[in-house]
């Protein structure tokens, strides 16, 4: 065993027994290169990525390929969920190299940590030949590697005002821009099969859900029609699990089909929110059957006794890519028996299988393009008929399904996953109103509290790993803005669906730390690592949106939104609005040359562009007319309540009408005259 052993991190631990002699992150790796002046091999992937997997069993289990790792470099694993601030590095380091980023990420390193070259996956006798050519390189041209890589350590550390040429100015909130971040979004819509026109096909929920508040301002049905296409598609394809519910990574093909099969706690988090929010404006039943059996999926396989939630679930079982979840159609004969020949039409089978072999025999992919209400009428059978159909079958599936080989479980806890998941969990209570999803939500939140939050500092952690037979759990690792900044949204959620005060305090709490100790004055952006955490070659700061929207573009949305329930300056410091919008001015140009993977802002900036809806309910029935207010989709608003008295900037001197409960609609913190029912209070939010 070498000295991952030690580690706690799935991934890491998944090397604990390679014959190369890793050194996880950490001065001990570093000093040892600089001791005896070797190259670094940084070698980055994560517990559920299919060709880290492949590259270990050829490459890092190879004991050949190890003694030239051992002999020629300095070798150092990292968990890239774990240390997202080296990823992040690194991978533009190799970017920067004009090399395609991906994992497993390996980057050849001088001592001193800068980077001079790296890749991707190679097969081992590539890898072996790339090896010796860098070692040779290294030993007789070390000056021309070290001024490359001060090179790229120079890039790194540019500002994003530099990079992007930007200037401090004030945004302008106007509809011909909006109108303009969406034209240029369209363009690389599918038009048949939804999501962007190429593959592989990722979920990108942030497009989505700046497309429902553009919908919202503008009534644009080809941007109603592109997200429920894209929608639809992805909850009847393959990439969704049809009879276990949650979502894959993504799909790698252009129809939704063929999944990587790895199932990742942030897609599924996220995706709970947007089909929530899609479903408010659609009524699509489909929505709420995805939700409620996601849901299901994320408390039966990655919820800890705790209440945390794990990271991830492999793609392989039995070293095989979606073997858990595929079906030859011989299997699904035997098992279905009579409901055989309807089943393989809704889920299209074939005799030989629709995806690839497996020892000769070819498996199925489960996926549909036919919704039940159309399927049912094509059987002649009612909706509630085939309803029970499907419940019976899926229920068969699932058992045979547990007798076999599970994916490998990561099961560290994420503090930002689990913020994105809080979140999911709250947009669900409050659109559907189910008390379960509230129950996990408050459970999972009392975890972030108590196993995530510094007690002596109130800082928060990054990663928690559960102890072992009845041992201790352990948080590690200085949290990053991203943890910060998810879990102050899932608070601000957790607030405006329960009227709980704690929450709405501990979001403000959290986002002063953040301002103290991450805040950038010049860029007016925040960086991605604490100022008290651990020093790298370059203080990096995430400001693209990708399949996780960037913590910065998510800390713009929780100050704004800060700023209406609060609306007080933070120890001296600009008001919470004026810093969101100094961070929105500082990327509209950004915006206004392409929205793409800007998407997250681009939804703030929809929001600004009308005013936003400040809702305060005073008196008994306060938290039925929340409920009866969220049922609706209205996204532009804000929500405070209380059954007696607050002193709540929104709730102060707030009281109920000739005792029944009252309901202000307010904007810019200008009330209109109260109303008592939500029908009279969405009158006036419609005027």
């Amino acid at each position: 065993m070498n000295r991952l052993s030690r580690e706690t991190s799935p991934y890491l631990l998944q090397h604990a027994h390679n014959p190369v002699d890793w050194f996880p992150w950490g001065p001990e790796a570093l000093q040892k290169a600089q001791l005896e002046n070797k190259p670094i091999l940084v070698s980055i992937g994560y517990s559920a990525c299919h060709w880290c997997h492949v590259m270990e069993r050829e490459s890092f289990e190879n004991e050949s390929v190890a003694k030239v790792m051992n002999d020629h470099f300095v070798c150092i694993k990292v968990d890239r969920e774990e240390r997202p601030d080296v990823d992040s590095i690194y991978m533009d380091a190799v970017q920067a190299m004009g090399v395609q980023g991906g994992w497993p990420l390996n980057v050849f390193l001088m001592p001193d940590a800068k980077p001079f070259y790296g890749l991707t996956y190679l097969p081992p006798n590539q890898w072996v030949n790339l090896l010796t050519s860098v070692r040779s390189a290294f030993d007789e041209h070390r000056d021309q590697l070290a001024d490359s890589a001060d090179g790229f350590a120079q890039q790194l550390n540019m500002s994003v005002s530099e990079q992007y040429y930007l200037t401090d100015a004030a945004p302008a909130f106007t509809r011909e821009l909006l109108d303009s971040m969406y034209q240029k979004l369209a363009g690389s819509f599918d038009p048949v099969k939804g999501g962007p026109r190429r593959a592989p096909k990722f979920p990108m929920p942030s497009i989505y859900g700046f497309l429902l508040r553009y919908y919202f301002i503008t009534k644009n049905e080809e941007a109603l029609s592109h997200l429920s296409r894209t929608l639809n598609f992805m909850a009847l394809g393959g990439i969704y699990d049809q009879i276990g519910g949650g979502f894959s990574r993504y799909s790698v093909d252009d129809q939704w089909f063929a999944p990587h099969f790895e199932k990742m706690l942030y897609d599924n988090g996220q995706l709970v929110s947007l089909y929530s929010e899609a479903y408010s404006l659609t009524r699509s039943a489909l929505y709420r059957q995805t939700v409620f059996q996601t849901i299901d999926f994320l408390q039966r396989e990655l919820t800890s006794p705790e209440g945390g939630f794990y990271s991830a679930l492999d793609a392989d079982s039995e070293g095989v890519e979606g073997k858990f979840y595929t079906w030859t159609t011989a299997e699904l004969r035997a098992i279905l028996d009579d409901d055989f020949s309807w089943f393989s039409e809704l889920y299209h089978l074939a005799p030989d299988g629709n995806w690839e072999e497996h020892e000769g025999i070819g498996r199925n992919i489960l996926h549909r393009v036919i919704a039940d209400e159309d399927f049912a009428r094509m059987q002649g059978w009612t909706l509630t008929e085939l309803a029970e159909k499907l419940t019976a079958t899926h229920q068969k599936l699932m058992a045979v399904r547990a007798t076999r080989i599970r994916p490998g479980l990561d099961d560290k806890i994420l503090c930002s996953w689990n913020g994105l998941m809080l979140k999911g969990l709250v947009t669900a209570y409050r659109v559907f109103g189910a008390d379960s999803f509230l129950k996990l939500a408050e459970r999972n939140a009392g975890f972030i509290r108590e196993k995530l939050t510094n007690p002596a500092t109130g800082q928060l952690w990054h990663s928690y790993k559960s102890g072992v037979n009845g041992a201790a759990g352990h948080a590690t690792i200085t949290a990053y803005l991203e943890d910060y900044a998810a879990v102050i949204d899932g608070y601000l959620a957790l607030y405006q669906a329960t009227f709980r005060e704690s929450y709405l305090f501990e979001a403000d709490r959290l986002a002063r730390y953040t301002l103290d100790h991450f805040w950038d004055e010049e860029d007016h952006l925040f960086f991605f690592t604490d100022q008290a955490g651990e020093t790298l070659i370059a203080r990096k700061k995430e400001v693209f949106d990708n399949v996780i929207p960037a913590s910065n573009s998510i800390m713009a949305h929780n100050l704004y939104t800060l700023s209406l329930l609060l609306e007080k300056p933070v120890d001296g410091a600009p008001a919470y609005t004026d810093l969101a919008n100094a961070m929105l001015g500082r990327v509209q140009p950004l915006l206004q040359q392409n929205a793409d993977y800007l998407t997250h802002w681009a939804a703030l900036y929809a929001m600004r562009v009308q005013p936003t809806a400040e809702i305060a309910i005073v008196g008994t029935e306060a938290e039925t007319r929340r409920r009866e207010i969220d049922q609706r989709f209205y996204p532009n608003k804000v929500l405070a309540g209380t059954e007696t008295v607050s002193d709540l900037p929104l709730l102060e001197n707030r009281t109920p009408l000739n005792g029944q409960t009252a309901i202000y609609v307010c904007y810019n913190r200008a009330c209109q005259l109260p109303v008592t029912t939500v029908e009279a209070a969405f009158s006036t939010l419609g005027e």
